[in-house]
């Protein structure tokens, strides 16, 4: 034993700490990175053949790790208000995010909209790069191994492929399992019953981030599934999003929807009768498009006046007429008010297993500030395990990393505490 004068803490041979981690997406490499380099022994189980699949499907769109608004304004998309999200972000802001990244040879660059990629705008070559990187820190990675929960004496029961338990004792373990969204990829919530069972409070897994469900008519779905709707705007209540969405034959998806799902949401929750209301020409207002409406149409059809006149598409027009489920008003006055606000009725949010995120999880209040469970010394959580809900561009990636950081030093200083009493 020495002391380290700086800190006048205790430090022991870090390598006798063995440290488990349940998981190897973004929350469980994360944080096997920060306790490797602290000196302990890590090994990660993973159910799943490969490591990070969803973090590999996440990138084939062009992978967003943060995003670079003003942290005061960040902090605001989180769901419920940031809670126990906030201290680990300032810990491990949007920049250590970017210089993480750099390290592994990925640097980064900022888009229009403030979202920030990987210049490669893949995950694949980062996610190689970091697996290296573990490899060079001594870290274990045991591929097909199931968490099913403990044995008597507290040992981590683990279940292969061919149905052989195996009881695996370690000093500290770290869950980091995810939420339940896309389950195909890794990440299928059965966790919860686990926990449930130890007594940790857990909010129900729900579908964030995911698409809403419409009732189109055969011919709109059929014609129209796969087109965007593009530079529009979206309100339900109070919340108005701009931008795009995809039709698709059971609803809509895409950017602004997924911005509105938390919303959308929590109004199913408390109504049958939950509307969008489509805005197909935000960037003018109701006396703009009735001015425009009522130049001569000539012998022009309606579809042709209305993108000659207002650029509006097919599939803009066919929405109109979906929306009140009859043909269009001929008036210029009531054209104009259903261009600025098409109704549309919503059924409900896409699954789970179409859903980008989770919402609901590890209840806050089960967890202390280091994320260990309050119920279970020794066993902390990370990532999309712990309620909280944000939208995309940036946002789910960012809190995962950081509350794996915060996890990781967590089980840090929990060890040393450990050894500082033990030592007397």
């Amino acid at each position: 034993m020495v002391v380290d004068a700086e800190h006048g803490r205790l430090v022991t041979a870090r390598r006798a700490w063995q440290v488990a981690i349940i998981g190897a997406g973004p929350a469980g490499l994360m944080a096997a990175e920060v306790l490797a380099t602290a000196g302990h022994a890590v090994t990660i189980y993973e159910r799943m053949p490969a490591p990070a699949r969803k973090f590999l499907m996440a990138g084939r769109g062009g992978l967003n790790l943060t995003h670079s608004e003003p942290l005061e304004r960040f902090l605001l998309r989180y769901e419920p208000k940031a809670g126990i999200v906030e201290p680990a972000i300032r810990a491990y802001p949007p920049e250590a995010v970017r210089q993480w990244c750099a390290g592994l040879g990925e640097e980064t660059f900022q888009g229009s909209s403030g979202r920030v990629f990987p210049n490669s705008l893949k995950a694949s070559p980062l996610l190689r790069a970091w697996l290296v990187r573990l490899e060079g820190l001594g870290v274990g990675l045991q591929r097909g191994q199931t968490w099913i929960g403990w044995d008597q004496s507290g040992a981590l029961l683990l279940q292969d492929k061919a149905g052989e338990v195996n009881h695996v004792t370690a000093d500290a373990t770290l869950l980091a399992m995810g939420g339940a969204s896309w389950p195909r990829l890794g990440s299928d919530g059965r966790w919860v019953t686990t926990l449930e069972a130890e007594g940790i409070s857990i909010s129900p897994l729900a579908a964030s981030n995911s698409g809403a469900l419409l009732d189109w008519s055969e011919i709109f779905a059929t014609r129209f599934a796969g087109v965007p709707l593009k530079r529009i705007a979206l309100t339900l209540g109070n919340a108005r999003v701009r931008g795009e969405a995809l039709i698709t034959r059971t609803g809509l998806e895409g950017g602004a929807v997924y911005a509105l799902s938390t919303a959308i949401r929590r109004a199913l929750g408390e109504s049958a009768d939950v509307r969008l209301h489509a805005d197909l020409r935000p960037d003018l207002d109701v006396a703009d498009v009735e001015h425009r409406l009522g130049q001569s149409r000539g012998k022009q059809s309606a579809t042709s006046f209305l993108r000659k006149s207002l650029n509006l598409a097919p599939a803009d027009i066919g929405l109109m007429r979906e929306g009140i489920g009859k043909n269009l008003p001929t008036d210029a006055s009531s054209l104009a008010r259903l261009i600025k606000d098409v109704p549309l009725t919503v059924q409900g949010l896409s699954g789970l297993e179409r859903a980008i995120s989770t919402a609901g999880g590890v209840c806050a209040d089960a967890i202390d500030p280091r994320f260990m469970l309050k119920a279970k010394p020794g066993v902390f959580v990370a990532g999309e395990m712990i309620d909280w809900d944000a939208p995309t561009g940036g946002y789910l990636l960012q809190a995962t990393f950081a509350t794996a950081v915060g996890a990781a030093r967590g089980v840090d200083d929990w060890l040393f505490e450990r050894a500082a009493k033990s030592l007397g």
